[in-house]
């Protein structure tokens, strides 16, 4: 593991693992809440089985990268540090896998110069407009309310598929009180960046081989309208619709998520065995 230091005395961890001669570097983005962990635990060692690298970072404010109550969380600082730990770790053919607003931080980052070689968005595609505005103030609001817990219990039946829903029930709706937390706490500050992000962004630019992956029991962000539309703008995008997943495709179906990132490497180079 390693840690960059950052101009205003945020330091970010990162951890990498360098890929075979043939193989890609996946770049993992993380969305607001959650952190590296998601990725390590069976995504990133598949793709190393099949020799191919990663790089993982917590986002300012997540688990491994903690910041001061001074310290600021927008959208715009989280692009940059996750654009500095890139060039800091210089990865050999990048793949950005992106979930959820992670996928804008991965396209934020490579058309502001460190690109990729190919882009996974999960579960990313979506517009501006009065209905995202009030989920993004909501999901700041119920967490300064109860903490994660009361956020996880009211939205995972929307975010999740049926399945993971029934199998992982006993884990949530504890019979005990939730606990407020300061508006300064990173978690709450973390959601409150929603409202910074521009989701106005020229996805005809992103000219790199894409995957669109949709969780379509997403039934928070999932607007079928709306990716069908944001997808024909990429110049060489194919779309992954998962009909048993929701809005956390990683946690639901991680060996779909190997699949996708596995054909692209194959788009961007011969594939290994």
């Amino acid at each position: 593991m390693a840690f960059l230091a950052r101009p205003d005395g945020v330091v970010i961890h990162h951890e990498s693992h360098a890929p075979q001669p043939h193989g890609a570097t996946f770049v993992f983005f993380n969305p607001l809440t959650g952190d590296s962990g998601m990725w390590l635990q069976r995504i990133a060692p598949a793709l190393e089985a099949r020799g191919h690298g990663w790089l993982v970072f917590d986002l300012r404010g997540q688990k491994e990268s903690p910041v001061a109550p001074t310290a600021e969380i927008t959208v715009r600082h989280i692009v940059e540090d996750a654009k500095a730990v890139i060039e800091a770790e210089a990865p050999v053919r990048p793949i950005y896998v992106g979930l959820s607003i992670g996928g804008l931080f991965a396209a934020n980052v490579h058309m502001g110069g460190s690109r990729a070689k190919a882009m996974l968005l999960i579960n990313t595609l979506r517009e501006e407009g009065p209905r995202l505005a009030w989920l993004n103030e909501a999901l700041a609001r119920c967490a300064r309310t109860g903490g994660l817990r009361l956020l996880r219990d009211l939205y995972l039946p929307l975010l999740f598929g049926e399945r993971w829903l029934a199998a992982n029930r006993d884990q949530f709706l504890a019979e005990e009180p939730y606990i407020a937390l300061d508006p300064a706490h990173a978690d709450v500050r973390l959601l409150a960046s929603a409202s910074t992000a521009d989701w106005n962004l020229p996805w005809e630019k992103l000219d790199l081989p894409v995957i669109v992956m949709t969780g379509r029991q997403d039934r928070v962000f999932y607007d079928e309208e709306v990716v069908r539309r944001l997808a024909a703008r990429l110049p060489n995008a194919l779309r992954v619709d998962l009909a048993e997943a929701g809005h956390l495709i990683p946690a639901e179906d991680p060996e779909a998520v190997v699949e996708a990132c596995l054909a692209l490497a194959g788009r961007i180079g011969e594939p290994l065995p």
